[in-house]
């Protein structure tokens, strides 16, 4: 089986002296593989009704384990705003009902934001379709190279020093 990929190496194969066919095989798969998550990710949020930042509230918040709420500040800390970007954030989504918004024992100057049972029902829609696409491609692989495949990008991510 060839795929574009191929098809770009074997032409450039020919036209450029010192060519690493592989190298550029393996970059032009990746590169075409993190268009192809994007656009899986972008569609998943559309069907689920949630925009990307909305996801990262709701996501924020459910990683933070039960009952699944935060101060404002470490939720704004975790998802890199501002406490006013993160306010213009929260306020949508507690009027769609997917947060609260409440003081701790009755200081108003301690509030906390917390996951709804319907913001966890979108977070766990969203998660779920996400996650049978991702699935759907993986499938060619068997389970050991899916072991394989996850363990060779380790390296690669680990190379690159990214978290």
């Amino acid at each position: 089986m060839r795929d574009a990929v191929d098809d770009h190496v074997e032409l450039w194969s020919r036209e450029l002296p010192g060519f690493d066919p592989v190298r550029e095989a393996i970059m032009g798969r990746l590169s075409l593989l993190g268009r192809h998550l994007t656009q899986l990710r972008r569609a998943t949020l559309d069907a689920s009704g949630l925009k990307q930042w909305q996801y990262k509230v709701l996501l924020m918040l459910r990683r933070a384990g039960e009952p699944f709420e935060q101060s404002p500040s470490e939720l704004a800390d975790r998802l890199g705003l501002t406490r006013g970007a993160l306010s213009a954030r929260l306020r949508p989504l507690e009027l769609a009902g997917l947060i609260t918004r409440t003081t701790a024992d009755g200081d108003r100057r301690r509030v906390r934001v917390r996951l709804t049972p319907a913001g966890l029902a979108a977070w766990e829609r969203h998660t779920d379709a996400e996650s049978a696409a991702e699935s759907s491609l993986l499938a060619l692989l068997d389970p050991a190279e899916r072991e394989e495949l996850a363990g060779l990008l380790r390296k690669l991510v680990l190379r690159t020093g990214l978290p």
